[in-house]
């Protein structure tokens, strides 16, 4: 079992997409947001390793598919990281991205969707 800096058993292995040339563009965004809304999302992220599948609504909610969506609510700005749950107690993160509409744009969903693909095509797991 792995264990966080507080001595809190964590069941989930946080994993960030990459691509084939080695590029996280989960990384990259989070890179992207200022201090305070880093923090947050790192915060929801472990909150997310420890609790996995069982994190529900308004922390995470279920996209279509395998897809899953991290719902994180920063100084007025919405962040949603997409994920999936992978075999081996692995959740990816796929896609990171400041929302702006009521509803997820297909073309995110999409996205995260296609680096699902990607990612089981390329490394050999299966989706829970």
């Amino acid at each position: 079992m792995l264990y966080n800096h507080d001595g809190r058993a964590r069941l989930y292995r946080i994993v960030y997409y990459c691509n084939a040339r080695g590029d996280s563009p989960v990384e990259e965004f989070l890179d992207t947001l200022d201090r305070k809304a880093f923090i947050k999302v790192a915060a929801f992220i472990q909150y997310l390793a420890e609790q996995g599948p069982n994190l529900h609504r308004p922390y995470s909610d279920h996209v279509r598919g395998f897809l899953r969506e991290l719902r994180i609510g920063s100084g007025g700005n919405s962040v949603r990281v997409l994920y999936c749950f992978m075999t081996g107690s692995k959740i990816v993160l796929l896609h990171g991205f400041l929302k702006k509409d009521q509803a997820l744009r297909a073309s995110d969903i999409e996205l995260a969707e296609n680096r699902m693909r990607d990612w089981k095509s390329r490394i050999g797991v299966e989706s829970k």
